[in-house]
């Protein structure tokens, strides 16, 4: 019997959109083809995507958000005390709409429930459920009403938080919440780890956090005051950097570990991923680390997407082989580090 399991594969959330359901959302957006058209095209984009993680053997899966557009507007659309407004420049050449608060925000109803229900029918293995975290909406908002941006992101807090009960109450396993603005201003950490006490107060489920490409340097290792179970870091962009910091100031959850590049169209070798994850072993056991791709994939075409999901698996393989690790995965249940604080320097 295998004494240890770890390295699960995973994803981080989004996958590339194919062309038909890209052009389908445009068409819909300018009313050339009605909702029950883009809700089929949307649903067998999912069940396309939970069946190819299913052949290459990803271990939790996502649902691929084939169904939503921007991370933040996607939720602030189905809030009460939210307005679209027009678009703005996110990077590069992408732009959204950006949400602007003109009353109290509140959840009214369910907004992915119904989509991780039906992802979860598709496949046995866990599916993922899948919420943008509340200081992302706030920061990616316009607030024309409370004045106090305290108050704007734990009022999402509170909405995000009823969202992710309700996921766990259908029987999601893993529930990840997405924070990539919180490393942008390290003055706020204290704050972004208030509003996730709110979203996981009670979350009987494995609670994850998503940061990428900001300055994990300076926000470690603040960053372990979130209090979730496992924290999902890119790696691969930064030349795993971080984990050094790991050596002198232990990394005291379960890590979600970047081992391709999401902005790259290059596809990594096999060999790459495993260098990556020889790395983090180095520092970490490995029943703490879920391997994934350095953010979301929605930005890569579906071959790249394939591709890069591809070596990923094949990667973490060998390792496990070569190591005899096995894959039986945890429960999903919270762990003692989820609000364990930042450890002290000697």
């Amino acid at each position: 019997m295998t004494a240890v399991n770890g390295l699960w594969t995973t994803s981080v959330g989004s996958f590339g959109k194919p062309p038909e359901l890209l052009k389908a959302r445009t068409d819909h957006a300018a009313g050339r083809i009605p909702d029950e058209e883009l809700d089929r095209l949307e649903r067998a984009a999912t069940e396309r995507w939970i069946r190819f993680q299913e052949e290459i053997g990803v271990d939790i899966l996502v649902d691929g958000e084939m169904y939503r557009g921007d991370m933040a507007t996607y939720f602030a659309e189905e809030m009460a005390g939210f307005e679209i407004g027009g678009l703005v420049r996110s990077y590069g050449n992408r732009y959204y709409r950006k949400p602007i608060a003109v009353g109290a925000v509140q959840r009214t109803h369910p907004i992915t429930v119904e989509w991780w229900k039906y992802a979860q029918s598709l496949t046995s293995k866990p599916v993922k459920g899948m919420l943008t975290g509340p200081y992302t909406i706030a920061d990616w908002s316009f607030d024309e009403h409370y004045g106090s941006r305290r108050e704007f992101v734990l009022d999402l807090a509170r909405a995000i938080h009823d969202e992710a009960m309700d996921l766990v109450a259908a029987g999601a396993r893993f529930v990840q919440v997405d924070e990539p603005a919180a490393s942008a201003r390290m003055e706020e950490l204290p704050l972004v780890a208030e509003a996730m006490g709110i979203v996981t107060d009670g979350l009987e489920a494995h609670a994850i956090t998503h940061i990428c490409y900001g300055d994990f340097m300076r926000a470690y290792p603040t960053m372990l005051d979130i209090p979730v179970d496992q924290i999902d870091l890119e790696m691969t962009n930064s030349g795993f950097d971080l984990l050094e910091r790991f050596r002198d100031i232990p990394f005291t959850k379960a890590i979600g570990l970047g081992v391709v590049d999401v902005h790259s169209h290059e596809i990594e070798s096999v060999d790459d991923v495993v260098r990556g994850i020889k790395l983090a072993l180095e520092v970490l056991p490995a029943d703490r680390i879920f391997v994934d791709p350095d953010c979301g994939l929605k930005t890569r075409t579906v071959e790249e997407t394939e591709a890069k999901m591809r070596v990923i698996v094949e990667g973490v393989r060998r390792v496990r082989e070569e190591l005899g690790i096995g894959s039986e995965l945890p429960e999903g249940k919270p762990t003692e580090g989820r609000h364990r604080g930042a450890p002290i320097p000697a």
